[in-house]
């Protein structure tokens, strides 16, 4: 069991094989496949053109500037003669014959059209003299020093073309993932966001798909790039010579080992740090959301601390990861060395019996460093992989993890066919958690044209009545009947298109007035806009905003008070004409005078609609149609306010005390 352990609360990843994890993501990776291989195409002729300017170089030095060794007559690889370095010059022009003649003991052989000189001899000539005779390996040298340019310049054009296309099938794999991860957990059930805080869900959606962007923007062509170029480089090297080939790379079996121990090694500070940074978000969110509390408790110093001990896990996980990153590229860099020594050493004794020429030398040199180059890089790599790796846990954790509630399937129309007429709860239990229960046996019925009040202490289950009717949650036991159809067999859509909530605490998005009140509705004009204003009690506080319908509203509506946003509420709600409409405990914490208009507003919403009123101010259900009184989850009471009075029970020590001006429950 790993030492490591997630504070949250978040459930830890199985040991997954990092091959079939990444293998999920091809469903995201398919619709660019064909731009993708088009990638590794123009990958391919990169890796062409990087094993093609070794080459270059070897052909100049062993061609232009070190001619191979020759007899003295000018024939290559003479049998049974010593071979010497000579230069055979072309006596084209009269300007060479004029040199040939002004340094004659210092050539082998002159003919009518051509001279040979030992190379070592050229240093007794002047430079511009030399310049002359070898102007044609001067300018094949040239030649070669200009395509090394070219062979640049298109792996230039073609590492652009490439990076490019990789950043749009990237772009585009990624926002499929995204909507995805974002899909998924807005059509979870509210028990799912109450085990999750914000800042994890946050950080899945945004910095767990930004690591795995990285990895498919670099890693990817990183893995072709270099698989290719590896396997390149292996197979010129041992054209060239076998044998020095496989004299320097005796130290792959030690670049492997050194690999796999760095890829264990990292692996769980970097699935730790992934935990980490979740809660690190968490916590920052928990904190800007509680930040008056904060203050006024004067907890500031608590906060810290426990944040500092989040952030002290994750620099501690970011450091061991940074000491087996710091062991890696030294180990890297020594085994290139000793690659290094062992082409120079049997390399060297090559040239030296003149069995290997320099060019070859020099390229062996060149395709080494190119050898080890990528293998350098993959720590950097591996870094952006294995962030990316536990990335994908987390995210497909996220979609593995499914709390949706059971939908079947309907044919009617949400706004045609479907309304809501009569709710029949029978004989219903419910708990959130397990051994808790929050409501025993409720029973009741309500109709079309109806209001329905449930009151009580907090706690009793007044809430929870209403999430099992809107199907937030369902129930444990008994059944809750829409239209005599059991709810589980309507769809949520469906259901919820038909009902209206105003709640206790209403929340308003960014946006404006006219956004949070059409809230999706693109048929309302602003003549019915204005007749919703004023059936909710609004007109006052539209007119009184610069902007007035079009003012504009931030996050939560923060800049509105309790009261303000609970009359857009209903506003929003007589938008979308509901059949039902619930009223959660909406005037508990609000002047008198905004009651009214909260009151007011509520008579033009629930006229010949079903409504379902949860309160804590009796006087706002005392016109309900029937009330029900809960205490510990059961009903104890029910009737019309004025029978519920005469009966002098439950209900009415709770009107005496609310008349008295206590507002309390503990009778």
């Amino acid at each position: 069991m790993s030492k490591f352990t997630d504070a949250f609360g978040e459930k830890q990843p199985g040991k997954k094989r990092d091959i079939r994890l990444l293998a999920r993501l091809y469903p995201f990776i398919r619709p660019q496949l064909f731009v993708i291989l088009g990638a590794i195409g123009i990958i391919i002729l990169v890796t062409l053109l990087n094993l093609a300017a070794p080459l270059i170089i070897k052909t100049a030095i062993d061609r232009y500037i070190v001619p191979p060794p020759v007899s003295a007559d000018g024939v290559s690889g003479g049998k049974g003669e010593t071979q010497h370095r000579y230069l055979r010059i072309d006596l084209d022009t009269g300007q060479k014959r004029n040199i040939t003649k002004t340094y004659r003991p210092l050539f082998t052989r002159i003919d009518g059209n051509s001279a040979m000189i030992l190379l070592d001899r050229l240093d007794e000539m002047k430079g511009e003299d030399i310049a002359v005779l070898r102007a044609k390996d001067i300018t094949r040298t040239a030649l070669a020093a200009g395509l090394i340019v070219a062979v640049a310049l298109a792996m230039f054009l073609l590492n652009t073309a490439q990076v490019l296309i990789m950043e749009y099938a990237g772009q585009k794999t990624m926002h499929l993932l995204r909507m995805r991860v974002f899909s998924h957990i807005q059509n979870q059930s509210l028990e799912y966001f109450y085990k999750n805080p914000v800042g994890r869900l946050v950080t899945r959606a945004t910095n767990d798909i930004q690591n795995m962007h990285e990895m498919f923007t670099s890693v990817i062509a990183f893995v072709f790039n270099d698989l290719f170029l590896i396997i390149g480089i292996v197979v010129v090297m041992m054209m060239l010579s076998w044998k020095l080939a496989l004299a320097c790379l005796m130290v792959i079996p030690l670049v492997a080992l050194a690999a796999t121990y760095f890829a264990t090694a990292a692996r769980e500070p970097y699935r730790y740090m992934r935990v980490k940074i979740a809660e690190i978000n968490a916590n920052t969110s928990e904190t800007i959301e509680g930040i008056s509390v904060l203050q006024l408790f004067s907890r500031l110093a608590d906060n810290y601390r426990k944040f500092q001990a989040v952030n002290r896990d994750y620099y501690q996980a970011g450091i061991k990861q940074i000491h087996v990153f710091a062991v890696f590229m030294p180990v890297i860099d020594l085994l290139w060395a000793l690659s290094l020594a062992i082409i120079i050493y049997f390399g060297g004794r090559g040239v030296l019996s003149e069995t290997m020429t320099i060019g070859v030398l020099v390229a062996f040199i060149t395709y080494i460093k190119m050898f080890f180059r990528p293998l350098r890089d993959m720590a950097e790599k591996f870094n952006i992989t294995q962030n990316a790796i536990s990335s994908a846990e987390r995210i497909f954790m996220v979609l593995d993890t499914d709390t949706r509630l059971a939908q079947p399937e309907m044919a009617v129309s949400p706004a045609a066919d479907f309304r809501i007429n009569r709710i029949d709860v029978k004989n219903v239990s419910f708990a959130y958690l397990p051994e808790e229960p929050v409501l025993n046996d409720i029973s009741f019925s309500v109709s079309r044209g109806e209001t329905l009040a449930i009151v009580g202490p907090t706690g009793a289950g007044k809430t929870s009545i209403a999430n099992l009717i809107l199907r937030f949650y369902d129930v444990d036991r008994g059944n809750i009947l829409i239209n005599g159809t059991d709810i589980r067999q309507v769809p949520s859509r469906v259901l919820r298109s038909q009902t209206g909530l105003v709640s206790q605490d209403p929340f308003l998005f960014s946006g404006t007035i006219r956004d949070n009140i059409a809230f999706g509705r693109t048929d309302i004009d602003d003549k019915d806009l204005a007749r919703i204003i004023d059936m909710a009690r609004c007109r006052s506080l539209v007119d009184a905003l610069d902007g007035g319908i079009d003012a504009p509203v931030t996050q939560k509506g923060s800049t509105f008070s309790s009261g303000q946003r609970q009359l857009l509420s209903i506003a929003r709600a007589l938008a979308h004409d509901p059949d039902l409409i619930i009223f959660d405990e909406a005037t508990s914490y609000i002047d008198l005078e905004t009651d009214l208009m909260i009151r007011q507003a509520l008579e033009n919403l629930t006229r010949d609609r079903t409504a379902l009123i949860i309160a804590h101010r009796l006087s706002t259900v005392r016109y309900a149609t029937n009330i029900l009184v809960l205490y510990r989850g059961r009903i104890i009471e029910s009737g019309s306010h004025e029978d519920l009075m005469a009966g002098k029970g439950y209900y009415f020590q709770l009107y005496q005390l609310q008349q008295s001006g206590f507002s309390g429950y503990s009778v």
